[in-house]
């Protein structure tokens, strides 16, 4: 075990992710295979860790370990060398199951041996960009870059993506010139009623609260309950109506009831959005009321991380219930084992008839403690539409609980507190997932067993997302297994990760806008969240300069003390919004990807032979000396400068920053490899076996401006031409710690 632990890391796994491989037997043989076999071919070479990647993925998501050391060969033969490639062979392979490998054929349908030249790259940009040049100088920066990336790509096929995208934004910025003020305005949205989009129609450009106004749900109006599909009626029902609306008045109720054993996550935003945001744009209430059935899960800062995120999202109003027992000799105490219980469909209870004056003794008894766990319980005689029969109304449980300690040892189940805690909070509309439809008998039974007014139960579809789990069973041994810090993890997908990513709760809102209140269950990849997200930070986070990779630039022609204040605007695309001021000196930092000390065709930014503007500072700096260390790499350049009013307008305009504050940088990826992680037909050694290597990594010594130094955590900027941060809760009075929310544009890679 020992042996395999060394012999995993030192491909470049971390040790716990290495000793996470190791639980998964299939896997940590395959992966074990794949790097020997690799060592073998690569022998003194041994096995970097981009190459240690590549293996782990393949072995992670080959079925058929047949061709496993054929792969393992091709990778440590450098013919498979880029992720693309590695999805490719992995394709070839699947599509071959039987026959021996065509070498030839593998290979050119792998792209192996494909080499795409600089001046390829910028050919092939140059003809798209002249393709569609009349409408770019039309449309500028609001074309569709993404059309320009397309095609590109399409026509190299094998090229590095962040290359062409690179060679695209040059390009067009040598065409265009900088963002003007009016290129930087946010582009109206057209509204549109309906779009099709993945195969169903749903609302685009509407905001919630006009979808949620009840035209296209089609919802009973208060005290119509009685009018909705396969709602029961029985002699006392138009009273018990008339009762409920003279206690409402007519007004719109809804509640929204999670159970307290996890943290939320981006499904319940659809909850509450649905729930609250039906009330609200009704003139109704919502009410917040925890599902407080199973004690042995639950824990007080659920309670309040759970109020905490519903009040983050909109601050709605809550509010807590208990419930009081009621039964009129329509239950019965049964001594049946939870085996015999299971699916409740076995053959009816022996006690099913028992007489209502012993069960209420027996259930007196249940309540004083009497009977052990498991040897009684409260069943309700009824049949569920999905045919299971009799389910449970009270348990026994021993288990104390966090508020009330050792007070109760029974305690009441969904089946029977949901419908009446509903019912005693005179609930109009009762809205929950898919999955409860088969409860709906039971709601509309229980309430009409007992003479209590029976509101509407209404189910809609979950929200689920891509490249992420969401079930707390799956969280906790996320937690427990240390692949993730806690609940709040930037990497998953809980309402107070997101939150401690820099997600605004206007963003998550808008987004389960965006996803409409369909009734189908909806399956939606994360960038359409991340777009909603960098909808709202383009207008509220102020903008700052951070170098994450700092180059050292000493201005000579200034003199050593010079020192003069810089005016950077919050929102260039709107200066009334404010501004900040930034020093700037004789020593200044750039990105060190802002510097090539080897002229490349296409490059557009600092070179020894081309000068680069500075943003905001008025200036253009051009390269004097390039001073490198002992091993040859680039640590300082001696440049001059002069006004850009009086030279000659440069290619490029970076960012820099002078007499900055250093901090933490975390920057994250997705979660999981592959898009349904819980599937075993995608996934089939578990999701814990799907971890991606590579979901986050830290830059220790980031520079950004002064400007920064008040900030509070969850505080968002944007960091020019670098992407959107918050500042994490880990920052210190000596270190600010940044977490990336999303990068400025659409990234598949990033979560």
């Amino acid at each position: 075990m020992a042996d395999m632990l060394a012999l995993f890391t030192s491909i470049g796994l971390s040790e716990q992710k290495a000793k996470e491989t190791l639980k998964n037997e299939a896997l940590s043989s395959a992966l074990k295979d794949a790097v020997t076999q690799a060592q073998r071919v690569r022998g003194a070479s041994g096995v970097d860790k981009t190459m240690g990647t590549l293996l782990y993925n393949m072995a992670s998501r080959l079925k058929d370990t047949k061709r496993l050391t054929f792969l393992s060969d091709n990778i440590a033969q450098c013919k498979i060398c880029t992720e693309l490639q590695l999805a490719a062979a992995l394709d070839f392979v699947k599509s071959h199951p039987q026959e021996p490998i065509n070498q030839k054929a593998f290979e050119e349908a792998c792209g192996v041996g494909v080499v795409i030249t600089p001046e390829q790259i910028e050919d092939a940009v140059e003809t798209v960009i002249k393709k569609h040049k009349e409408q770019l100088l039309n449309e500028r920066y609001r074309f569709n870059m993404g059309l320009l990336m397309g095609e590109a790509r399409t026509a190299l096929k094998w090229a590095d993506g962040k290359v062409i995208k690179n060679e695209v934004d040059m390009q067009v910025l040598h065409l265009l010139g900088p963002k003007t003020e009016a290129d930087l305005e946010k582009k109206p949205k057209v509204k549109k009623d309906e779009v099709a989009m993945n195969g169903k129609k749903q609302t685009e450009g509407k905001s919630l609260m006009e979808q949620l106004r009840g035209e296209a749900l089609k919802f009973h109006k208060p005290g119509e309950n009685y009018k909705t599909e396969g709602y029961v009626i029985t002699p006392n029902t138009m009273d018990l109506l008339k009762k409920h609306l003279e206690i409402t008045g007519g007004q719109i109720r809804t509640r929204f009831p999670p159970e307290p054993n996890g943290i939320l996550h981006i499904g319940h935003a659809k909850a509450i959005n649905f729930n609250f945001g039906y009330a609200k744009a009704n003139n109704g209430i919502c009410f917040l009321r925890y599902d407080d059935t199973n004690p042995e899960k639950e824990e007080e800062k659920y309670f309040t991380a759970i109020k905490d995120m519903v009040e983050w999202l909109g601050e709605f109003d809550s509010f807590l219930i208990n419930v009081t027992v009621l039964h009129r000799g329509h239950a019965y105490v049964c001594h049946q084992k939870g085996e015999e219980l299971k699916g409740h469909n076995a053959p009816a209870s022996p006690w099913r008839d028992r007489p209502v004056e012993e069960s209420l003794v027996l259930f007196d008894r249940m309540k004083k403690g009497v009977f052990a766990e498991g040897e009684a319980t409260l069943r309700m005689k009824m049949v569920m539409e999905d045919g299971k029969m009799d389910p449970v109304a009270y348990r026994i449980k021993y288990t104390p609980h966090h508020r009330t300690g050792d007070e109760w040892c029974i305690y009441p189940t969904y089946d029977y507190t949901h419908c009446l805690c509903d019912s005693i909070e005179n609930i109009t509309h009762s809205l929950c997932t898919k999955e409860f439809q088969a409860r709906r008998s039971s709601y509309f039974w229980l309430c009409n067993a007992l003479d209590v007014y029976c509101p509407v139960q209404w189910e809609y579809g979950r929200l689920n997302l891509t490249y992420t789990v969401v079930s707390k069973r799956k969280i906790i041994k996320l937690v427990e297994t240390g692949v993730v810090r806690d609940w709040d993890d930037p990497r998953l997908f809980t309402l107070t990760a997101l939150r401690r990513r820099g997600f605004p709760p206007e963003a998550i809102n808008n987004f389960c806008a965006r996803v409409g209140v369909t009734v189908s269950q909806t399956t939606t990849e994360p960038h359409l969240l991340e777009s909603c997200v960098r909808d709202v930070l383009n207008d509220s986070a102020p903008r700052v300069m951070a170098v994450l990779e700092p180059l050292k630039v000493t201005i000579t022609n200034l003199p050593e003390n010079s020192k003069s204040d810089v005016r950077v605007p919050d929102f260039p695309a709107n200066e009334a919004k404010g501004s900040h001021v930034v020093p700037f000196t004789r020593t200044i930092f750039i990105e060190q990807s802002d510097f090539r000390e080897v002229m490349e065709k296409g490059y557009k930014r600092l070179t020894p032979e081309q000068p680069v503007g500075l943003r905001h500072a008025g200036y253009i700096i051009s390269v004097q000396k390039v001073i490198k260390d002992a091993q040859g790499k680039v640590v300082e350049l001696e440049v001059t400068c002069c006004s850009s009013d009086t030279a000659e307008k440069p290619k490029a305009f970076i960012h820099w920053v002078s007499q900055p504050l250093l901090c933490e940088v975390r920057l994250y990826e997705r979660l999981f490899l592959h898009k349904h992680p819980e599937d075993p037909a995608e996934v089939p050694s578990g999701f814990l076996s799907d971890i991606n290597p590579v979901s986050t990594s830290t830059i220790s010594s980031a520079l950004v401006d002064i400007s920064v130094k008040e900030a509070k955590v969850f505080d968002k900027f944007q960091f020019e031409r670098v992407g959107y941060f918050s500042l994490d809760p880990d920052s210190t009075a000596d270190k600010f710690v940044f977490n990336r929310t999303v990068t400025l544009k659409e990234d598949p890679g990033k979560i």
